[in-house]
């Protein structure tokens, strides 16, 4: 019964949030417009019991092994309730990154870098296609980390990192990243240890300098069961349209889960930072991972409190010179 009631409230407050998205479409003032959109923005936020950036942000004393991958926290509404959230706050998200890269043609340095992590089978790919299901292509770049091929090999191993970097005004979403390069070889041993370990010193100041330029920066990992993948294995073995995700390699990281959890351990507890902290969440109920992301994404882009840039030519002069075209 409480949970019901618990249901109909957030609906309820999803219902006024659409009507306030709404009148912010339909208005022609830009600050009446802008004011409206994070009236719909704060409103969605409301429905959390306690905001993901706080409950879920990684802190001292918090163990991987020890988290629920298949718990919602903060959030007591269902699946239903969920993707209603996340559809409206992908359409707030989109009118942000449109904001954010008019803002960039014109000088502006803001950007965003989404760090995605998880086990094989976590929902990377899920959370890209929900997400941002409504932004702009123009302004969003998404990569892919695999292993190093050849040509990555002959450079720092930061190199390729920088190349897919977002430039101003974009937003860049890396599925595994430069902490793939300290968690291999942390678990496999192919580099000497002193060369790993070095390397979460590196980071955390590549993430520093990117931070002080501009650049925001979310990392997320996805906490998921070792039953939770065996699901989503079996089923990628079950229907011929997944054949192509599984790799048998899939399974050698497997037999080492514990393993990764011990290596993941030690990067959250040595590259958490105050300008780039770790946020670890549950992903065995996708939906819920979803909307996490989406709330983490949607709100720190709103917290940039930016405004459309002026026109930078005389409007007079240039409606003129149209009519006299």
């Amino acid at each position: 019964m409480a949970k019901d009631k618990r249901s109909k409230a957030i609906r309820k407050t999803i219902r006024k949030a659409q009507d306030s998205t709404s009148a912010a479409n339909r208005s022609t003032q830009i600050a009446e417009r802008l004011a409206l959109a994070a009236k719909s923005s704060e409103m969605l936020s409301s429905v959390w019991t306690l905001p993901p950036a706080q409950l879920l942000r990684f802190h001292s004393g918090m163990l991987l092994t020890e988290l629920d991958a298949g718990a919602t926290p903060g959030f007591e509404g269902d699946q239903d309730d969920g993707e209603r959230f996340n559809q409206l706050s992908a359409g707030e998200i989109a009118r942000y990154q449109r904001l954010m890269y008019a803002n960039g043609v014109h000088g502006d340095h803001r950007r965003l870098l989404i760090i995605l992590q998880g086990m094989d089978a976590s929902g990377k790919g899920g959370i890209v296609r929900h997400v941002f299901s409504q932004v702009d292509p123009m302004g969003i770049h998404y990569h892919g980390f695999g292993a190093p091929d050849a040509e990555e090999q002959k450079h720092h191993y930061l190199w390729r990192i920088r190349r897919e970097l977002p430039s101003r005004g974009w937003i860049s979403i890396f599925d595994r990243s430069q902490y793939e390069d300290i968690v291999m070889p942390h678990v496999y041993g192919t580099f000497p240890e002193e060369v790993w370990q070095a390397r979460y010193a590196e980071v955390n100041e590549f993430e520093r300098n990117l931070v002080a330029s501009g650049c925001s920066i979310i990392k997320i990992f996805l906490v998921s069961s070792k039953e939770a993948q065996r699901r989503h294995f079996i089923d990628r073995l079950d229907d011929p349209r997944k054949y192509w995700k599984f790799d048998a390699s899939d399974l050698d990281a497997r037999d080492r889960w514990d393993d990764y959890m011990q290596a993941w351990q030690d990067v959250f507890e040595r590259t958490s930072t105050s300008y780039a902290p770790w946020f670890l969440v549950p992903a065995d109920k996708r939906w819920y991972s979803r909307i996490v992301v989406s709330e983490l994404l949607r709100t720190t882009m709103k917290n940039m409190n930016m405004t459309w840039p002026p026109l930078d030519v005389d409007r007079a002069e240039t409606l003129r010179r149209l009519d006299a075209a």
